[in-house]
């Protein structure tokens, strides 16, 4: 049996929505007005950072956007394949053995790294450029009518802007956004023509693979493979659509696509237009993400180092810009459901040498998005608010 989804569609003025049959995300940002420091040519207020990036003469970056350099920043480069790499086809129809090693690597994955990439996920190829050229055509929209998505709250379903949390940053980050919600009810801008049935039926069939996915990591963690599905209500879990846009930079050396954080909920999936920019954070050094053709990169959020007590780390991860290239990155962040208080698995404290102490304390999925978003990206701080220190 099919069960319905609500599909809601965005225009200026409100929201449609209708029951479709089908078969079935992370910050709270502000599309204000920023000052323009460029050059004298460009207008006083600009609304994106295309707009700002496309200024004619643009040589250099406006006091605002840029950040001094840390010096102990390290990049490190590891060793071809030492990132791991899931084969999706093999934990959803592989033979028993197969499907038990990859359980096996994606539990090591996920306490050694908090990232992966996944092949063989059956998503097709088509479908990833359709979506990314779908994005495309949104950031290419003239500015008046990206303004008309460009909400207001972190809880707002369609959020159109740029840099992350203007209202509380001190130096904005070179980035647009599209940010919406897709499930458990489907929103989606009108603009442009095509983008809502691409956007659909992409989020449709990647949240089919990161439930796979989920399932393999409950098993991993020792738990039945339904745990995390039932425990956290992931049939009516919260599925953000975010799409980036990072224009080409005159000064890439100066500036942030995104800065160093990790995603609330439990499993962001994300693809990119061939441009390469995402770093992760890996035993204390930087480490330059390689996708492999037609993958899934893949990290973990707050919400599965929380239900795993620690087992499991989410990533801290950033977007880094360049001055040849404009980089689009398509992240869909799944989380459980709004109403779901996330806390260790109680399964998880108890063991043949004794019970062992909560590492966080539960909250509300929406109080921790809420918190999270409403602040400026900066590590793990919001994750920090629910840790136990250690006796």
């Amino acid at each position: 049996m099919v069960p319905k989804l609500d599909v809601c569609i965005s225009t200026s003025k409100a929201f449609s929505s209708l029951s479709l049959p089908l078969p079935l995300s992370m910050a709270a940002e502000t599309a204000s007005l920023l000052p323009s420091q460029a050059c004298p040519s460009q207008p006083s207020k600009i609304t994106s950072i295309k707009t700002l990036a496309e200024s004619a003469g643009l040589t250099s970056i406006p006091a605002t956007y840029t950040f001094t350099p840390d010096l102990h920043d390290q990049l490190t480069c590891v060793p071809e394949g030492s990132i791991p790499v899931i084969d999706y086809s093999l934990l959803l129809s592989g033979t028993p053995d197969q499907r038990s090693k990859i359980v096996h690597e994606l539990g090591r994955a996920c306490q050694d790294w908090g990232f992966f990439m996944v092949i063989n996920h059956g998503v097709p190829e088509n479908l990833l450029s359709s979506i990314l050229d779908g994005c495309k055509g949104f950031f290419d929209l003239p500015e008046e009518e990206k303004q008309e998505f460009k909400g207001n709250h972190v809880l707002d379903p369609i959020r159109s802007g740029t840099s992350f949390n203007v209202s509380v940053e001190k130096a904005f980050y070179w980035r647009d956004f599209l940010k919406v919600f897709v499930h458990p009810v489907f929103y989606s801008p009108t603009k442009p023509a095509g983008l809502s049935e691409i956007s659909l039926e992409y989020s449709q069939r990647v949240r089919e693979v990161a439930r796979g996915l989920l399932q393999g990591i409950s098993e991993s963690l020792g738990l039945e493979g339904s745990y995390i599905d039932k425990a956290l209500n992931l049939e009516q879990g919260k599925q953000i659509f975010i799409a980036n846009l990072y224009p080409t930079c005159p000064q890439p050396e100066l500036a942030m696509g995104m800065p160093p954080h990790s995603d609330h909920g439990l499993l962001t999936l994300l693809i990119q237009n061939g441009i390469g920019g995402l770093q992760i954070q890996h035993e204390g050094k930087w480490v330059n993400v390689g996708a492999l053709p037609n993958s899934f990169l893949v990290n973990t959020g707050d919400h599965l180092e929380i239900l795993s007590n620690g087992r499991y780390k989410s990533v801290l991860h950033r977007a880094m810009v360049n001055s040849k290239a404009t980089r689009i990155s398509i992240a869909l962040a799944h989380g459980p459901s709004l109403d779901s208080v996330v806390s260790p698995a109680p399964e998880l404290l108890v063991s043949s040498k004794g019970n062992e102490p909560a590492a966080y304390v539960g909250m509300k999925y929406k109080d921790y998005l809420e918190l999270q978003q409403s602040n400026k990206l900066d590590g793990k701080s919001c994750l920090d608010r629910v840790r136990i220190p250690a006796v």
